[in-house]
């Protein structure tokens, strides 16, 4: 179950009752046994009760040496990926597995030391590493979809879009931190359901934010009371932090596909009269919240082996849900139905409603950057391979028939999927 727990912040957190994430080849580490004391002592701290009642911190200790217990031949293979991050043809899923599950935290370390934020901020690299394992760790491993490796791979994502030179040329160090950080926080504590899921079971998140951008909030209010935990930022003036968490939360806010419409429209305005004025912070700002809702839905613009794991995976999750409120005699929420609601179908509806709109004003935004037309390209070659699979679903289905022909239930099931 859960547990609500308010800090001495005032921000009011919700743990999950679940054991914490640990590489128990840790216990075995002499470097640590000064820190943490015996195995006895480590397996103590980490039982349910006191896991529950711990502060994070406690939490952000344990795991900090896992990567250095790596393969060495491992940790060169991801200190080489390392370097071709702003590529878009990066693999997080091989990333992933090189860092041992540490994808996140790895590439927040590098890009923080990239950008120049750790030298500029005058960040504490045990604090700034503490952070990062807590976000990482708050993200739910057993979601398909909804868990670190979906939020490495928008923060890398988010790392090629800042690159650009339209938008590079313009943005300061906290613009470049505030991405990063709403990139990698912007899905934390995901439960693996919808903000629909959470309203009609009547769930304790959908009642504190009254139904409107649940989920949203809730990963802000997360990540804001994870920065206030950590103290990673309290050495910065006091009205400095309170701006950060406050454009930490537009940006994660502006993920809410719900306001896609709203964005777009504005998007599409200021491109037709050319008034983006980027010197302006509010315009910079803007256009960073295009650039996290581009990063957080470009899988569809990855390279086809890369897209359609990522595509395979929500529709896992979104049929883990359908089978939920089946299980609860719940109606089966749209797209969550496995029987009917198929992978191609999913995924051809969600490309030309909601990806092609948004990556098209983007390319338009950039320019036309040669970044921006190969994830085109991608969607386009993406899109038509879906379309041959969903053609031969059909063309299975007919001949699997063994009357040759369909049942009234057969034709509706394939007029709901050719028209998403």
């Amino acid at each position: 179950g859960d547990a609500r727990v308010r800090g001495q912040t005032g921000v009011v957190s919700e743990r999950r009752g679940s054991y914490p994430f640990i590489d128990f080849r840790l216990l075995n580490n002499t470097t640590l046994s000064g820190e943490i004391g015996t195995k006895k002592k480590v397996k103590r701290l980490l039982s349910f009760q006191r896991y529950f009642h711990a502060s994070r911190l406690l939490r952000g200790i344990v795991p900090q040496a896992s990567l250095y217990l790596l393969d060495e031949d491992y940790l060169g293979q991801a200190r080489h990926m390392l370097s071709k991050v702003g590529m878009w043809d990066f693999d997080i899923f091989l990333f992933d597995r090189l860092t041992n599950g540490n994808s996140l935290v790895t590439l927040l370390c590098h890009l923080f030391n990239v950008h120049g934020l750790i030298h500029h901020f005058q960040l504490d690299m045990v604090t700034l590493h503490r952070f990062f394992v807590m976000v990482q760790e708050d993200y739910h491993s057993q979601n398909p979809y909804h868990n670190a490796v979906h939020a490495a791979d928008v923060t890398q994502a988010m790392h090629c879009y800042l690159r650009e030179p339209k938008l590079a040329n313009f943005l300061t160090p906290s613009d470049i931190m505030l991405g990063l950080l709403a990139a990698a926080a912007h899905d934390v504590d995901h439960p693996g359901v919808n903000q629909p899921f959470l309203i009609k079971t009547k769930h304790h998140l959908a009642s504190l934010y009254q139904n409107v951008s649940v989920l949203e909030n809730h990963h802000w209010r997360s990540a804001v009371g994870m920065l206030r935990e950590s103290r990673l930022l309290a050495h910065l003036p006091k009205e400095l932090t309170q701006d950060i968490e406050q454009q930490l939360g537009s940006l994660i806010l502006a993920t809410d596909i719900n306001r896609q419409n709203e964005f777009l429209i504005r998007l599409k305005s200021h491109l037709d009269n050319q008034d983006l004025r980027l010197e302006d912070a509010q315009d910079r700002h803007f256009m960073l919240q295009i650039a996290l809702k581009c990063a957080d839905i470009c899988n569809p613009c990855r390279v086809w082996d890369l897209s359609k794991q990522w595509s395979e995976r929500v529709c896992e999750e979104f049929y883990r849900q359908g089978d939920l409120e089946q299980k609860f005699e719940l109606e089966i929420s749209p797209l969550c139905n496995q029987q009917k609601d198929t992978i191609p179908s999913i995924q051809i509806g969600f490309m030309t409603y909601i990806v092609e709109p948004l990556f098209e004003r983007w390319a338009q935004f950039t320019g036309n950057t040669p970044l921006s037309e190969n994830m085109l390209n991608h969607l386009r070659r993406n899109k038509a391979k879906w379309r041959s699979l969903l053609h031969k679903q059909h063309s299975s289905s007919r001949s699997n028939d063994h009357s040759g022909q369909m049942t009234g239930s057969q034709e509706q099931t394939l007029h709901e999927e050719e028209t998403p």
